[in-house]
């Protein structure tokens, strides 16, 4: 895992996988068992480190969180059976050969495709109509894979009359004046990457956006929860639910390479109205009508 162990929503993820195991068959301490190992979403040494240590207890599945946790594990070892929950652009990482094929010992879950950043764009300019600059955070360790997203984002923004522009923030003490210095332009906006090192850092940044008076759409629901305007993505939560079949069917016997990386399949659009009230935004009648949780 690339958070922290006291990280509530990773408790939830892995709360999901480890009852999805049970409800097939695997009950924690009569015929399964679980090592964990935590490490903080940028440091690149103490992840390799705990990867070495997970394959030198030889055992039968490895459950990576995310695409540099997954990274880390294919360095120290390609025979032990390997699921990944939430991965962005598995071909593109060089985890698999195709999707249908994964052809090695990796499969499992992607994040969110591309595309999805067209869509980001729409609903920031749909529920503040006024931004013409938005500034695309993400932290270039935590997010390998920045630039799948940053084409689809730059070739969506010209047609919503937008300038789009590349934030990378490079470790916590940079977080304040990068959202500071967007603020400068009264036109501006932000979207979130989705990103371990930005999910770990929320409270801070949707607290930052609000003071700031900067409207922001943010990748997962959990930003929403904390006071971020608007998210749109798929549910985290669910993922590692699916993986938990995986894993009973690699542990009964499937290769990893006979198992297709699936896509993700619930998309959450919530809203934060108190947000938007001090934002001084009007939401659209359509977004309160196609929302999967407004918070009042």
């Amino acid at each position: 895992m690339s958070v922290a162990e006291s990280d509530p929503e990773a408790q939830d993820w892995l709360r999901a996988f480890s009852e999805g195991l049970q409800q097939l068959g695997w009950t924690i301490g009569r015929n399964t068992r679980i090592n964990y190992r935590w490490a903080a979403p940028v440091d690149a040494e103490s992840r390799q480190r705990m990867a070495k240590e997970l394959v030198a207890l030889q055992p039968d599945l490895i459950l990576t969180q995310n695409t540099v946790s997954t990274a880390s594990m294919l360095q120290e070892t390609h025979s032990i059976p390997i699921i990944f929950a939430n991965v962005v652009d598995p071909i593109g990482s060089g985890f698999v050969a195709s999707l249908a094929q994964p052809g090695g010992n990796v499969t499992g879950f992607t994040l969110v495709e591309s595309s999805i950043a067209g869509k980001w764009l729409e609903l920031l300019k749909e529920i503040a109509p006024r931004v013409n600059r938005v500034a695309f955070l993400f932290n270039p360790a935590a997010a390998p894979y920045a630039e799948y997203y940053l084409i689809a984002f730059k070739a969506a923004a010209p047609s919503l009359g937008m300038k789009a522009i590349a934030v990378p923030i490079h470790k916590t003490s940079e977080i304040e004046p990068v959202i500071a210095e967007q603020a400068r332009d009264p036109n501006s906006g932000l979207i979130l990457m989705p990103d371990t090192f930005l999910l770990v850092h929320g409270a801070e940044i949707t607290s930052l956006a609000g003071r700031h008076a900067l409207p922001a759409v943010y990748p997962y629901s959990n930003y929403t929860k904390l006071g971020g305007l608007l998210s749109y993505g798929y549910d985290l939560v669910d993922n590692y639910r699916r993986a938990a079949i995986y894993a009973d069917r690699v542990l009964r016997g499937t290769k990893p390479s006979e198992l297709p990386v699936q896509l993700p399949v619930k998309v959450q659009l919530t809203i934060n109205l108190r947000t938007a009230k001090a934002l001084g935004l009007n939401v659209p009648s359509s977004f309160l009508l196609s929302a999967d949780e407004v918070i009042e």
